[in-house]
């Protein structure tokens, strides 16, 4: 661990139903590549096990796991702590909930599976290693909710993390920091269900409209577009194959 990366967005899961086709698609709309490791005892489910890192231009940033092992589907962004059994610890005593306990992934570090107070699920994550957070794959995070409701006081006394005020941007829109530098945006969006609330990532591509094109071609969907400037569009947010959301966004 290095202090830099505290309260940083250092590392994301994937949770999939199906996972060659997650493969399939993050190939196809964002050049991913994969490395498949043989875990001899696989951090989510015990025992022996493959566990599928997505990289790009050699450095991964991610990793991809059977639904099969986690009762729940969707992308986990992990952050960066001090003290893992600490700050789960802390997300408890601010409304939130432990869904898995701490635990080693080996030649990795420590980390623990947290759902907020209204109910979206994160990780947080001590490094047994002095890699920067990788920036290739992901753009900011975004804190999908419908009426655009986040937690602040529970990020801010977690991680240090602070929401725009309402009046610097409209609530779809609202911004969150840790110190200045900007880690996520407050997404409110109509296309999804009222009770939808999730940590939802922006996946770089090399040219949007490319990518939306394709994933309109495929059997994943596009859901909204966000316009940037007239004719052009500054990011889309997609469904995958399997169900699973996440933002497009510009390289």
């Amino acid at each position: 661990m290095t202090k830099e990366k505290v309260g940083r967005i250092v590392w994301h899961d994937l949770f999939t139903p199906d996972v060659e086709a997650s493969r399939a698609f993050y190939d196809s709309v964002a050049g991913w590549s994969y490395i498949v490791e043989h875990a001899t005892d696989f951090a989510w489910g015990g025992g022996q096990n493959d566990y599928v890192l997505a990289t790009l231009d050699g450095e991964a940033g991610a990793g991809i796991v059977s639904q099969n092992q986690v009762m729940f589907v969707g992308w986990v962004p992990y952050v960066e702590v001090q003290d893992v059994h600490q700050a789960a610890k802390l997300a408890v005593t601010l409304g939130g909930s432990v869904m898995k306990p701490p635990f080693e992934v080996p030649g990795v570090g420590r980390n623990c599976l947290l759902r907020d107070p209204l109910g979206a699920f994160f990780g947080i994550s001590v490094s047994r290693h002095d890699y920067p957070a990788p920036v290739r794959q992901f753009a900011q995070e975004h804190y999908l909710s419908h009426g655009g409701a986040f937690p602040d006081n529970f990020y801010q006394q977690m991680f240090g993390w602070n929401l725009s005020p309402a009046s610097n941007a409209p609530s779809s829109q609202r911004l969150i920091s840790l110190k200045s530098e900007v880690l996520a945006t407050l997404a409110a969006e109509s296309a999804v269900s009222n009770n939808n609330v999730a940590w939802v990532p922006g996946v770089r591509v090399g040219f949007l409209e490319n990518a939306l094109n394709k994933i309109n071609s495929s059997p994943g969907s596009v859901l909204s577009r966000h316009q940037y400037a007239e004719k052009t569009f500054e990011k889309g947010l997609v469904c995958d194959p399997t169900g699973v959301l996440c933002y497009v966004v510009q390289a």
